[in-house]
């Protein structure tokens, strides 16, 4: 799959996600982690997907499927990153992280969160470049 659409990928991992707690119940985040083969930022922005879905919660180190308990720190935080975008226009996810005063985890997972809600796309970045850009659609 082509880098060109993250916001498409994100989707497509938050159903690895899902899938792996279906099957096999509570699991924390390396193992789900490893059973997905997701990286970090790839796994954050499938939670904040799967959280914008109402399908995931976190009871302590564990997720599991049912109605979110995340929306408070991950909504609030997607609201943050709009008004960042909407401001400033294609950002990278760093910047984003760093001007909403967030963690890189957490800035991907409200990432994850706006992409569902389709609000915002991937920008073209430099192809060598780890360090995804965002802007408002």
């Amino acid at each position: 799959m082509s880098m060109r659409d993250a916001t498409k990928k994100f989707g497509i991992n938050a159903g690895k996600i899902w899938n792996n707690l279906n099957n096999y119940g509570p699991m924390n985040q390396t193992l789900l982690i490893k059973k997905t083969r997701l990286t970090n930022p790839d796994f954050h922005a499938a939670i904040g997907w799967l959280a914008r879905e109402n399908k995931i919660c976190k009871d302590k180190e564990f997720y599991r499927l049912g109605d979110t308990n995340l929306t408070s720190r991950i909504g609030e935080n997607a609201g943050k990153i709009w008004h960042i975008l909407n401001s400033h226009g294609e950002v990278d996810i760093s910047t984003i992280a760093k001007i909403s005063n967030m963690g890189l985890y957490d800035a991907y997972s409200a990432i994850g969160w706006l992409a569902r809600e389709n609000k915002i796309e991937e920008k073209k970045s430099n192809i060598k470049s780890n360090n995804l850009k965002f802007k408002l659609k």
